[in-house]
């Protein structure tokens, strides 16, 4: 594979967070929404929890990063429209990979449960009870937003592997 010039990728640390955030990302849509089917597998629902909250956190640098970095610019054949479409992916992420685990650790601090970072240390929980009506609706958005990350995260990635294998253009080697 060829080297790509530095102005067009986005810079090292804008790739390792996004290579480590999405990772994080689909194992814990794999985890959340095969919750259920893994527990049988001896999968813990506390790393799905702390895999949260490392998401935040990790989030809240790569927003911070971001603020502070310009993304280089799309190839010159990328459409206006197309561009726009991008925009509100990206941001569509940004969004929910902070409210995914906000809603995750509202429901969670309302339940007997500790929140075990990995079994280091535990996570605050917030002052909650499950008759809030914040927590009934935290636990619906959690779930029906974990669907639409799902399929945000497959169009997402199927765009990118169209964008390289069918057209051929350097929009996914940005981010390698």
């Amino acid at each position: 594979m060829a080297s790509i010039p530095g102005p067009v990728r986005y810079n090292q640390t804008a790739r390792a967070l996004h290579w480590i955030i999405a990772a994080l990302v689909l194992l814990n849509l794999v985890t959340g929404l095969l919750g259920e089917t893994l527990e049988e597998l001896q999968i813990p629902a506390p790393s799905h929890l702390a895999t949260g909250i490392l998401i935040l956190l990790l989030s809240l640098v790569r927003l911070g990063w971001r603020l502070t970095w310009r993304a280089p610019p799309h190839a010159a054949d990328v459409s206006p429209l197309l561009r726009k479409v991008a925009r509100v992916t990206h941001l569509s992420f940004y969004a929910l990979m902070l409210v995914m685990p906000i809603t995750g650790w509202i429901f969670v601090s309302a339940s007997k449960y500790p929140i075990s970072m990995y079994g280091l240390f535990l996570w605050p929980k917030l002052p909650l009870t499950k008759a809030m009506p914040i927590v009934g609706a935290a636990t619906e958005a959690h779930e029906i937003l974990g669907y639409g990350f799902a399929a945000l995260a497959a169009l997402h990635i199927g765009a990118a592997l169209y964008y390289h294998f069918a057209l051929k253009d350097q929009t996914l080697r940005r981010m390698l």
